[in-house]
């Protein structure tokens, strides 16, 4: 039995609110389960240097924890002058899993930066980041669409992230910090909506993990993608 409860396939509750800040192009605050992430887009007439005069946008993405997110007080980052590698790997993957969706020749020497803030945390800040991101980035492009400032096909199809993991010799779906910290392999997928994948990041923390369970995991992740860009076409309509 899951420390949660849970079937092996089962997720948490899901849900994404969204227009959740008035400021932004785009936002939602998106919860799974105890995890809760406030997602904004925010356009912006530039784009980064290396980029000038080529017609072409960029989409990037900025992560981080606040201070009480967690059981006891974290140090903001800035006030240390530098952000932490987990920090960054975490905010390259965002921007990375949101470019492969989006037409960026379209887009015009634009830059939409998804700001993605960990409210409270319980594992899968992450993946609740991307897929609460999409749904901020949509409003945001909506917003343009609505300007007449870009076409209709920039973007291309959803994406969504979910993490599954080997706990107690078990493969199961959408793990918890409880889980999380205890997972013999523990795993991230990034998906479309058409199944196609963006990532994968998948790690033994114990002893190695065979092919099968591999395959396993990735079912399972299929699974609870469809499932959240089911959630993020209810959202959106």
């Amino acid at each position: 039995m899951r420390p949660s409860k849970r079937a092996v396939d089962e997720m948490r509750p899901v849900t994404l609110d969204r227009g959740f800040s008035k400021h932004a192009e785009g936002s939602c605050l998106v919860k799974f389960g105890e995890t809760h992430v406030l997602c904004t887009a925010s356009l912006e007439d530039r784009v980064p240097p290396w980029l000038r005069g080529g017609n072409k946008g960029w989409v990037t993405a900025e992560y981080g924890m606040l201070p009480r997110s967690t059981t006891e007080r974290m140090r903001r980052e800035a006030s240390s002058g530098k952000q932490s590698g987990r920090t960054l790997e975490i905010q390259r993957l965002i921007g990375r899993s949101l470019r492969a969706v989006v037409d960026l020749d379209a887009l015009g020497e634009r830059q939409i930066t998804v700001d993605c803030d960990v409210i409270q945390a319980d594992g899968g800040t992450r993946t609740a980041a991307i897929t609460g991101g999409w749904v901020a980035l949509h409003d945001c492009l909506a917003w343009m669409q609505a300007r007449s400032m870009i076409p209709e096909t920039v973007l291309k199809d959803h994406i969504a992230a979910i993490s599954c993991g080997i706990h107690a010799g078990t493969p199961v779906l959408d793990l918890d910090y409880a889980e999380d910290s205890e997972a013999e392999t523990d795993a991230n997928f990034v998906m479309t909506g058409t199944s196609g994948l963006v990532e994968v990041q998948a790690t033994a923390e114990g002893a190695a993990f065979s092919r099968t369970e591999f395959e396993t995991l990735l079912n399972l992740a299929e699974t609870g993608i469809n499932q959240l860009v089911n959630l993020q076409k209810m959202a959106i309509s």
